[in-house]
C-alpha cells in the first residue's frame, strides 16, 4: 500500500500545470534525451546493417514511409494544433462536460479511422511499396519492405490513441509524461536491435528467428511503451471516458471541420517524404538510408528548438487568441519567434562546419554521402524550425486554411526542384537541397501574410533578427576555424574519440556567439547569460544592463 500511495503521489507531482519557461525546458530536455536515444539507436542499427546489409537497411527505412505517412495526415499535428485549442475554450469557460465529450469523440473517432487504415496498409502493403514507395529497390530488399511495412503498420493506430491522451495533458498545461512519449518510443526500437533481432526465444521454443526484422518488432513495443506512459499522464485529471461518439458536441463538429485542412497540410509534408523515399530508390544502394539518416539528424534541432517551444507557448498563444487580447498575443508570438531564431540560427552554421563529426555519432567512421547530405539541409534547419511557431500563430486563431494553402505551393516547388535535381544527378544532396528551397519559400510567405494582417513583427524584430544573423555568422567563422584546428583524423572512428573535439568546437563557437550577442545588447540572450552565471558563479549577481 505504501508503495501504491508513493507511485500515486510521484504521478501526481509530474502531472502538476507548467509555466511556459518550464514546459519549455521540460520539452526541450526531453527532446534532447530522445535525440540522444535516437542517435545510439541509428549508431547501433547502421553499425550492424549499413555497410554490411545495405539493401536491408534500405528496406526498413522505406517500410516506414506509408504507415508514418497515415498517421501524421489523420492525427499528429493536426490534432495539436486543432483539437488543443477548442478543448482549452471549453475548460477556461469551465464546462468540463463539454470538454470530455470532445475528447472521448475524438478518441474513438480517429481511433477507428486509424485502425481501418492500418488494416489497408497490411493488404495493401505490397502494391504501395513495388509500384509508389520504392520502386527502384531490388526483388529481395522490396519483399522485405513489404514484410516490415504489415509489422509497423500497427502504429498509425496505436500512436492516434496516445496522441489525443497526450494532447490533453497538452491542453491543460501537463507536459511531463507527454515529454517522456518519445524517448520510450526510441527505447523500444533500442530493444528491438539489441534483442528481437538476436530471435525470441520463451521456454526453449524459438518462436522467432531474429533478423533486421526484430527491429520492425520494435518500433510496435516502442509504440507500446509510448501508449502506456500516455495513460500514465492521465492520472488525476479527472477524464471521463465513454465508449461512443457525440456527433452532436459542438466542440466536436469544429475539431472535424478544422481537421481536414491540417491533415492535408500534415500529409502534404508526408506525400513528399514517399517522392523523396521513390527518388532515392533509384539512385543506388544506401542512398535511401543516407537521405534519411541526414533528415533525421537535422530534424533533431528542429525537434529540440522550433517544436519544443512553440509547443510550450502555443497553449498560452491559444489563451490570448481566445480572450481577443491581442497585444499580449503579439508580445508572446515575438518572444517566441525571437528565441526560436536566436538558437536555430548558431546551431544551424555550428552543425555545418561539424556536420563530419555529428554523421561520425551515428555511423562508426563517419560517412562522407550521409554528410554531403546533411550540409544541404542546413538552412531549413532555421527556417523549419520557425515554421512551427509561425504555423501555430495562425492555428491559434483557428486559422488552418492560409498554412494549407501555402504549405501546398511550397510543396510544388520542392517537388519541382527535387525532380530537377534528380535529373541532373545531384544525388540525395538535391533532395535536400530541394526541402531547404522550399522551407525558405513556405515561412517567407507565411511571415508576410501574417505580418500584413496582425502586425505581429515590428521594426525592433526586425533589427533583433539581423543581429543575430550577424552574431550566428561570426560563430560559423570561430566553428570552422576550430574545425582546422581540431579535424577529424583515420583513427577518430569511435564516438568518444569524436565526441570530445565536437563539445569544444561546438562550446567554444556558441559562447563566441554569446559574448557577440551581448556586445550587441540582444535582450532575448540575457535569460541565457543570467542562467549560466547562476550555475557557475552562484554567489554573483549580475545587473541588467540600463
Amino acid at each position: 500500500m505504501k508503495h501504491k500511495i508513493h507511485f500515486r503521489s510521484v504521478v501526481s507531482l509530474a502531472n502538476q500545470r507548467l509555466s511556459v519557461k518550464t514546459a519549455a525546458i521540460v520539452i526541450a530536455s526531453s527532446t534532447l534525451i530522445s535525440a540522444l536515444l535516437g542517435i545510439f539507436r541509428d549508431r547501433w542499427l547502421n553499425t550492424m546493417y549499413y555497410d554490411t546489409y545495405p539493401a536491408g537497411l534500405d528496406a526498413y527505412t522505406a517500410a516506414f514511409t506509408v504507415p508514418d505517412f497515415l498517421f501524421f495526415i489523420i492525427t499528429s499535428g493536426a490534432l495539436a494544433v486543432t483539437f488543443v485549442p477548442v478543448f482549452n475554450q471549453r475548460l477556461v469557460a469551465g464546462n468540463k462536460k463539454s470538454a470530455w465529450e470532445l475528447s472521448t469523440s475524438t478518441l474513438n473517432f480517429l481511433a477507428f479511422i486509424s485502425l481501418v487504415a492500418s488494416i489497408l496498409i497490411m493488404i495493401f502493403a505490397d502494391p504501395l511499396v513495388r509500384y509508389i514507395v520504392a520502386p527502384g529497390l531490388n526483388e529481395s530488399a522490396m519483399s522485405l519492405a513489404i514484410n516490415m511495412m504489415r509489422v509497423i503498420a500497427i502504429n498509425p493506430f496505436l500512436f492516434s490513441i496516445s496522441t489525443v491522451l497526450s494532447s490533453m495533458q497538452q491542453a491543460v498545461g501537463r507536459f511531463i509524461f507527454y515529454s517522456l512519449a518519445p524517448a520510450l518510443y526510441n527505447i523500444g526500437i533500442i530493444v528491438g536491435i539489441l534483442v528481437f533481432t538476436n530471435g525470441i526465444n520463451i521456454f526453449g521454443v524459438q518462436i522467432f528467428e531474429g533478423g533486421i526484422m526484430g527491429v520492425a518488432l520494435g518500433v510496435v513495443f516502442g509504440a507500446l511503451l509510448q501508449l502506456c506512459v500516455s495513460i500514465i499522464g492521465l492520472v488525476g485529471l479527472g477524464f471521463d471516458y465513454n465508449f461512443k461518439i457525440s456527433w452532436r458536441n459542438q466542440g466536436f463538429r469544429k475539431v472535424l471541420r478544422l481537421l481536414p485542412s491540417r491533415s492535408a497540410d500534415q500529409g502534404i509534408d508526408y506525400v513528399m517524404s514517399i517522392v523523396n523515399t521513390n527518388l532515392a530508390s533509384r539512385m543506388g544502394e544506401q542512398s535511401i538510408r543516407a537521405y534519411q539518416q541526414a533528415s533525421s539528424l537535422h530534424s533533431m534541432p528542429v525537434n529540440l528548438i522550433g517544436v519544443a517551444i512553440s509547443t510550450a507557448f502555443f497553449p498560452k498563444l491559444t489563451e490570448e487568441a481566445g480572450r481577443g487580447n491581442k497585444e499580449a498575443f503579439r508580445e508572446t508570438y515575438r518572444s517566441a519567434l525571437s528565441t526560436i531564431i536566436m538558437i536555430s540560427m548558431p546551431i544551424a552554421l555550428i552543425a555545418f562546419f561539424t556536420r563530419g563529426y555529428v554523421v561520425n555519432f551515428i555511423k562508426n567512421g563517419g560517412d562522407p554521402k550521409i554528410a554531403s547530405v546533411l550540409g544541404a539541409f542546413i538552412i531549413a534547419i532555421i527556417t523549419q524550425s520557425m515554421y512551427h511557431i509561425v504555423a501555430r500563430g495562425f492555428y491559434a486563431r483557428q486559422n488552418a486554411k492560409t498554412p494549407l494553402i501555402i504549405s501546398i505551393a511550397a510543396f510544388i516547388v520542392q517537388i519541382v526542384f527535387a525532380i530537377l535535381f534528380s535529373v541532373w544527378n545531384f544525388g540525395p544532396e538535391g533532395l535536400a537541397y530541394a526541402t531547404s528551397i522550399s522551407a525558405v519559400f513556405e515561412v517567407g510567405i507565411l511571415l508576410i501574410i501574417q505580418n500584413r494582417e496582425r502586425h505581429l513583427l515590428d521594426r525592433a524584430f526586425w533589427i533583433t533578427a539581423f543581429k543575430m544573423t550577424i552574431a550566428s555568422v561570426l560563430a560559423g567563422i570561430v566553428s570552422y576555424i576550430l574545425t582546422k584546428l581540431l579535424p577529424l583524423r583515420a583513427t577518430d572512428n569511435s564516438f568518444f574519440s569524436t565526441f570530445p573535439k565536437f563539445c569544444i568546437i561546438s562550446i567554444v563557437s556558441l559562447a563566441f556567439y554569446l559574448a557577440v550577442c551581448v556586445a550587441f545588447r540582444i535582450k532575448e540572450v540575457r535569460p541565457i547569460i543570467d542562467r549560466l552565471v547562476k550555475i557557475f558563479f552562484k554567489n554573483a549577481k549580475v545587473e541588467p544592463k540600463k
